[in-house]
């Protein structure tokens, strides 16, 4: 009876190959396995770094397919530029992202930039944690931390981008804290001191001191954001009904949540668009609001009347804390404001109102 031959040796005697395994063989004079395939017309090896012959034959399977479809080589990475230009692009071409939005990563890039000139023509695998860490301590110095925050977010980004990786092992810009964002401490006019600066913006002599002072009043008696009081027209406005047509700045468009909102028109609203339709004889597509933004005027007007500064969005939150003062449900004043949340983010807002509104609150106690 012939017996099956299951081991064929080279013709030097240093191979051993096992015919009831194909692609392994053994390196006899180190008793070392190794992985055999042929890529076209080249025949290839590779060791699988055992000499046990059961634990090469549970590795062979992958080592054959690796010498088969070698991996790519790694992607030679470049500077800081391309990966920005590149991360850009990706921004600008994201369809669900809003202008505004895209606006904003633009900002937050500009600023990364101006802080850190020299990052643009460096290459990214010499970007040293040291340097990360450095510009990190400076624009956390003199930005707040939101603005700092979303900063780093850019910067991780663009590295990953580029080709790096989302951890501080291959990224150093995941070396680097975000920082807890606090709330900021309302500051806001009293009713009498409003109308004390309005009037001082009204009155200040400037080209547009009136449109100023209207653009004021709106903001403050409608709670839009300033991108969002300069899309209002007349037509979005109904006083029959007693409501103005907002549309919303901040939509998602993947959200299945409305772009417009309905704001109710409170008694100095209707008083300014009565005035303003008596005043200018608008058409339906004119917008109510004339000039675009007001912030110089505001600080005129701040210091003449000597009340803290306020912003075009501290009149959003003006509205907001004088609805909520005169008893109207957080629910209610978030719908007006444009929040999806139920409530959760004005109640986190404007948990502490003004101190005057406090106060009076106490004495019932």
């Amino acid at each position: 009876m012939r017996t099956r031959k299951l081991t064929a040796i080279s013709k030097d005697g240093k191979w051993k190959s096992f015919l009831g395994v194909p692609g392994l063989m053994q390196y006899i004079p180190s008793g070392q396995f190794f992985a055999r395939a042929k890529v076209g017309r080249i025949v290839k090896r590779a060791s699988l770094e055992t000499d046990t012959f059961t634990t090469a034959k549970d590795r062979l399977p992958l080592k054959v397919a690796q010498l088969r479809h070698p991996p790519a080589p790694p992607v030679e990475l470049g500077t800081f530029q391309n990966a920005r230009l590149a991360y850009l692009a990706d921004i600008e071409t994201d369809h669900a992202l809003s202008d505004d939005t895209k606006r904003y990563w633009n900002w937050r890039v500009a600023a990364l930039l101006k802080s850190w000139p020299a990052l643009d023509t460096m290459k990214l695998s010499a970007i040293p944690l040291e340097q990360c860490r450095a510009w990190g301590k400076r624009f956390a110095a003199k930005f707040e931390a939101t603005n700092f925050n979303n900063t780093l977010s850019a910067l991780r980004a663009i590295l990953k981008r580029g080709g790096l990786g989302k951890d501080e092992k291959t990224n150093p810009a995941f070396a680097l804290s975000r920082l807890g964002a606090k709330l900021k401490e309302l500051t806001l006019p009293e009713t009498k001191q409003f109308e004390k600066l309005v009037v001082a913006i009204a009155t200040s002599g400037a080209g547009q001191a009136r449109n100023c002072a209207d653009l004021v009043e709106f903001l403050a008696y409608s709670g839009c954001r300033i991108s969002e009081a300069r899309k209002v027209t007349f037509q979005d406005v109904n006083l029959e009904r007693n409501e103005i047509k907002v549309h919303n700045a901040k939509r998602s468009k993947t959200t299945s949540a409305s772009n417009v909102r309905f704001v109710p028109i409170i008694p100095p609203m209707r008083r300014l668009l009565e005035r303003l339709k008596i005043q200018n004889h608008p058409r339906p597509a004119n917008r109510v609001c004339i000039v675009s933004e007001c912030q110089k005027s505001l600080d005129r007007g701040c210091k003449i009347v000597r009340c803290p500064r306020i912003t075009h969005h501290d009149l959003r939150h003006l509205f907001a804390s004088i609805c909520i003062e005169s008893g109207v449900d957080i629910p209610s004043v978030s719908r007006w404001l444009g929040h999806v949340d139920g409530g959760a983010l004005a109640m986190k807002v404007y948990g502490h109102l003004r101190r005057s509104h406090s106060q009076g609150m106490a004495a019932l106690v």
